[in-house]
C-alpha cells in the first residue's frame, strides 16, 4: 500500500511515495512545505517536502556485528535516515523501527545522535575495550547535508585522533573535504582509509538515482584532493544496476583510477524489504521503458527473487548476469592498475581518552 502527495511525485526526492512500514499501522500523512521553500518562492513551484531531524539520544553509539562477509566489527552511525535519497539505499526499511515510511519520511525525517562523541568517548574508556577499526556511513551517509549544521561526524572524528583510534569511512558526499585536517592526521600514522561512492558519471542518472547526493564530478574532485593531502581513498561503484548504469562500469573505474582511487569496488543492488517495492515505483516512474527488463536481470542475479539475503552472494549475486558484471569489472580494475592492494590500518597506537580508568594489560 502507498500514500501519494496530491501533487504527484516529489521533485527532488528519491522515492516516489511514502510506502506503508511492515510492522505499524502508519496512517497516510498530507506532504507539507519544504527546506527549498526559498527556490520554491523564486520559481513558483509548488512548497516542496521539508526535512526534519529529531534529536535522538541512544545509551551507546558503537554498532557490532559479526557478518562473515562484512570487514569491519564496529560502526557508528550519527544519523538516522539520509538525506540523500537513495533509491536503492538498504537502510530506509529501518525506519520502519520509528513507525515512519521507509518512503519519503527516511529521506525527510531524520534523526541526530548529538552526544555521540560523548558516548564513543565513554566507550573508548571502558575497561576491556578491544581496539578495531570503526567504520562511519554503514547505514547513512556521515556527511549528508544535515551534517554541514550538526557536525556530530566531525566531533566523533577528533575523538577518534585523540584516541589514535582506526576508522573506516564511506560516503558520497565531498563534504569530507571539511575535515580533511583531522583526516590528514589521522593518514599520518595509517588510522583512516576513504571510500567515495561513484554510482554513475551521468548528471541526468545520479539525479533520479541520489537526488540530494552530490554531483559525479565533485565526489572525483574529492578523490582528488583526498589523494593529493595523503588521505588513503579508494571508490566503490556501488550499486550496480543491470540496464541502469552497468554500462558505465569501464568509465567508472578508469576514471577514479586517474583520479588517484587506490583501488575500486561494487555491490550489486539490494532489494530487501519494503525496498523492492520502492525501486519497482521508481523505475515506473524515471525508467518506464525498462522496468521489466531490470527487474528480470535482478531476479536473475537473485536467485528468482527480488534480494537475495545470503551472506557472500548478497553483495555479488550469481548466474550469467552477475558473472558478466564481475568479470567486466575485474577486467577494467586490472586495465587501470587497480586491485591486489590491501590497506591496514594501525591498532597499535590507541590511547584511552583523558580521564578513562587505566586499562590492565
Amino acid at each position: 500500500m502507498f500514500y501519494f502527495s496530491a501533487m504527484g511525485v516529489e521533485k527532488g526526492r528519491g522515492a516516489t511515495s511514502n510506502a506503508e512500514s511492515r510492522r505499524f499501522n502508519l496512517p497516510g500523512r498530507e506532504m507539507d512545505g519544504a527546506w527549498l521553500d526559498a527556490m520554491a518562492d523564486i520559481d513558483g513551484a509548488p512548497p516542496r517536502l521539508r526535512t526534519e531531524v529529531m534529536v535522538e539520544h541512544p545509551r551507546s553509539i558503537i554498532t557490532r556485528n559479526t557478518s562473515p562477509d562484512i570487514a569491519f566489527s564496529q560502526s557508528i552511525n550519527a544519523y538516522r535516515g539520509c538525506e540523500h535519497g537513495c533509491i536503492y539505499c538498504f537502510a530506509r526499511p529501518t525506519h520502519a523501527y520509528h513507525d515512519l515510511s521507509p518512503g519519503l519520511d527516511f529521506e525527510t525525517k531524520l534523526f541526530a545522535k548529538p552526544d555521540a562523541a560523548v558516548l564513543l568517548r565513554k566507550e573508548l574508556g571502558k575497561r576491556g575495550y578491544i581496539v578495531s577499526p570503526i567504520a562511519m556511513g554503514t547505514n547513512t551517509d556521515p556527511y549528508q547535508p544535515v551534517e554541514k549544521d550538526w557536525r556530530i561526524t566531525r566531533d566523533v572524528l577528533e575523538v577518534l585522533a585523540e584516541t589514535r583510534h582506526p576508522t573506516f569511512i564511506t560516503t558520497k558526499s565531498d563534504r569530507i573535504l571539511r575535515d580533511i585536517d583531522v583526516l590528514a592526521d589521522l593518514a599520518r600514522d595509517n588510522l583512516v582509509a576513504v571510500m567515495i561512492s561513484v554510482t554513475s558519471l551521468d548528471p541526468r542518472v545520479a539525479r533520479t538515482l541520489e537526488p540530494r547526493a552530490p554531483h559525479p564530478g565533485r565526489r572525483i574532485a574529492a578523490i582528488e584532493k583526498l589523494a593529493v593531502a595523503g588521505i588513503p581513498v579508494s571508490a566503490n561503484m556501488s550499486p550496480i544496476i543491470p540496464a541502469i548504469n552497468d554500462h558505465e562500469i569501464e568509465q567508472v573505474v578508469a576514471r577514479v583510477a586517474a583520479s588517484g582511487a587506490r583501488d575500486v569496488n561494487y555491490i550489486l543492488v539490494r532489494l530487501p524489504h519494503e525496498v523492492a517495492p520502492l525501486f519497482r515505483a521508481w523505475l515506473g516512474e524515471h525508467y518506464p521503458d525498462r522496468a521489466g527488463k531490470v527487474m528480470a536481470m535482478i531476479h536473475d542475479m537473485r536467485g528468482g527473487r527480488d534480494n537475495d539475503p545470503t551472506f557472500g552472494s548478497r553483495m555479488k549475486g550469481q548466474g550469467v548476469w552477475a558473472d558478466l558484471i564481475r568479470a567486466r569489472f575485474i577486467r577494467a580494475r586490472r586495465r587501470a592498475g587497480l586491485g591486489g592492494e590491501r590497506l591496514m590500518l594501525r591498532s597499535d597506537l590507541f590511547r584511552p581518552p583523558d580521564g578513562a580508568q587505566l586499562r590492565l594489560f
